[in-house]
């Protein structure tokens, strides 16, 4: 796992220059190239996971194709490219991913492709001081940062900067679109604190398959406990479920989660864990965490995801 990814912002047909930078020893290049504002119809943009790409489509509009690779219930810590894949990122004009590893088997790739063309890990816009670095990731850092809306902030602000740099004559409309994106999601911030506050202190313990929560726990002040690491790579022991089994009984949490990305079985042997000594814990609701809902829906944009997540928590909780 990379602790940073390389980040190219811009292109240099519209008089910008797209540069890549190195991260954990990686060798600095750079690279020019003409950029979609020369030639007719929207920009290709091609985005890793659903809340990259649903920012792009907000602040695209009409002069934006974004394209997603991953979508409802993918899972991007296992995620592999197909060939597919390949030929998109190969036919794009801009690539928008996350970064911090999250993409683990793809990062390789978006490094050899921003020696070619703009590439854009839009973690990078968290400063470093604000990342999460658990100690079980042994100097990573978390790359679920948009769990904590104040922080996806700055990533939006980072794809309409991205996207402003690259295409010059539309600059003005990304810059309004961000702009009003960026409002909407203050909103969704004040929203969470206040709805995540309503849960008694004593109850507010959040229980998941794996941990992706580490961000929305600080954030909105509320604690977490997961089965699996952040990664999904990573493989719950039967140690690991009965020391949660044991947390959850003796704290009296009364309701746990699944996520539409992972695997329920850990979370069933949760339940079962604790019936077993004679608790009764129940399935409160199903989380979206690395993946967004089905498209069309409500939880298929990032603002939707969010509410969807904290009225569920909240109904099952408070």
């Amino acid at each position: 796992m990379l602790k940073r990814v390389m980040t190219a912002a811009a292109t240099l047909a519209v008089g910008v220059c797209a540069a890549c930078r190195p991260e954990s020893g990686a060798a600095e290049s750079t690279a020019e190239k003409s950029g979609p504002a020369l030639r007719s119809g929207p920009i290709r943009a091609v985005c890793t996971i659903g809340m990259i790409t649903d920012s792009v489509q907000r602040i695209g509009g009409e002069h934006v194709r974004a394209t997603g690779l991953m979508g409802e219930g993918v899972d991007p810590h296992l995620y592999k490219a197909s060939p597919q894949d390949n030929k998109a990122l190969g036919d794009a004009d801009v690539i928008f991913y996350n970064g911090l590893a999250l993409e683990g088997k793809m990062t390789d790739l978006f490094v050899k492709m921003a020696r070619s063309k703009p590439t854009v890990a839009v973690a990078d816009a968290v400063p470093e001081e604000l990342r999460r670095e658990p100690a079980e990731l042994a100097g990573h850092y978390d790359p679920h940062v948009w769990f904590d809306v104040s922080l996806w902030i700055r990533c939006v602000e980072r794809v309409g900067e991205a996207l402003a740099d690259l295409d010059a004559p539309h600059a003005d409309d990304y810059t309004q679109r961000m702009r009003a994106y960026v409002g909407e999601l203050k909103d969704l911030d004040r929203y969470a604190r206040e709805q995540i506050a309503a849960i008694p202190k004593d109850r507010r313990v959040l229980v998941t398959a794996h941990d992706a929560f580490g961000y929305f726990g600080r954030a909105y002040d509320i604690e977490v406990r997961a089965i699996q690491g952040i990664s999904t790579e990573s493989e719950a022991s039967v140690k690991d479920i009965n020391d949660l089994v044991t947390f959850i009984a003796e704290r009296g949490v009364k309701a746990v989660f699944v996520e539409s990305s992972v695997s329920e079985k850990n979370v069933q042997a949760l339940v079962e864990g604790c019936r077993a000594r004679g608790h009764d814990v129940t399935i409160g609701g199903q989380l979206f965490s690395d993946a967004m809902g089905k498209a069309g829906t409500p939880e298929g944009t990032y603002v939707g995801m969010v509410r969807h997540n904290v009225d569920t928590i909240v109904g099952a909780l408070r």
